[in-house]
């Protein structure tokens, strides 16, 4: 279902046009319109769903399909040197659009973008009580 005040359900659905890159009749992919690096693009679902805690697990595997076969496009139509998909859940975690999206973003040489964190350095005892905590 769409929502009303949405701006990624309205591009998703037509509402405001964009630069429509691939569409079906659960997905709209678009140009990011601030692109981290040439060809950056959005996979946006038609129906609204903020975060991944809120989208359907069947349209969370089917965008993660599209999300390959739009990289493998990408490569081949861009020859970048490399592929981040990110899919960000949170204002904390980098989320600025509440409605689920992800970003197929085209990695090239020296491109000066830098997706990562620092990596950290617990203790032995630190990862035993967190793995005891976080376990399935």
């Amino acid at each position: 279902m769409k929502k009303d005040d949405c701006i990624f359900c309205k591009l998703a659905n037509g509402d405001i046009p964009t630069n429509v890159v691939y569409e079906d009749e659960e997905f709209t992919v678009i140009m990011d319109a601030a692109p981290a690096t040439k060809g950056h693009c959005l996979i946006l679902p038609k129906d609204h769903a903020a975060d991944i805690y809120e989208i359907d697990e069947e349209l969370l595997g089917r965008a993660m399909r599209l999300a390959k076969k739009m990289a493998v496009h990408l490569t081949e139509k861009l020859s970048c040197d490399g592929f981040n998909i990110v899919q960000n859940n949170g204002e904390t975690a980098g989320q600025t659009v509440f409605h689920f999206h992800i970003h197929l973003i085209p990695r090239y040489k020296d491109d000066g973008q830098r997706i990562g964190w620092k990596p950290g350095e617990p203790t032995k005892e630190e990862q035993e009580k967190l793995l005891a905590q976080i376990r399935f």
